[in-house]
């Protein structure tokens, strides 16, 4: 593994971690690793910074939906055009282009699910281009980005002869 992949790794596992204490794992001087991220943020390998938070444990109301949808293809911009207008909108967290069924994941928040099915059927559907669309709610969330988020436990009791 090269230079730059042991710091991406290591920023992925942890945004936060100093870069004294990153330079001794990685055996190099800070000043060179300060220089090589700032060049691949630069470059944009490094896109931004995220904080990992589990909303069900705040006041804060959020629903989390993930939308499939199917889309026509439009003729020399394939699905770019559709792509764009739909990851405009604020509400959308993540959108992706997939195999399968559907051509895009979207990856939407909204406050209640009254709001995001009709996000999903005044905005969403009514884009030309668009031919139908499938919506999840995120009911729980066990983990995301790698993080477990609501450790499962065993609540069976322990039988001992």
């Amino acid at each position: 593994m090269n230079m730059r992949e042991e710091i991406l790794n290591s920023l992925e596992k942890n945004s936060r971690i100093d870069l004294a204490e990153m330079a001794v794992l990685l055996g190099t001087d800070e000043v060179t690793l300060a220089n090589e991220i700032a060049q691949m943020e630069k470059e944009k390998i490094i896109c931004g910074y995220h904080t990992l938070i589990d909303w069900d444990k705040t006041s804060k109301e959020q629903v989390t939906a993930m939308i499939e949808v199917r889309v026509a293809p439009m003729r020399g911009q394939g699905f770019d055009n559709v792509a764009e207008r739909i990851y405009n909108y604020p509400q959308v967290r993540a959108l992706y282009l997939i195999s399968g069924g559907y051509d895009l994941l979207v990856i939407m928040e909204g406050k209640t699910l009254r709001e995001t099915s009709q996000f999903v059927s005044e905005k969403l559907s009514t884009l030309e281009g668009v031919l139908s669309t499938t919506t999840h709610f995120i009911l729980k969330k066990y983990k995301d980005h790698g993080t477990v988020m609501n450790k499962v436990r065993d609540e069976r009791m322990l039988i001992t002869p």
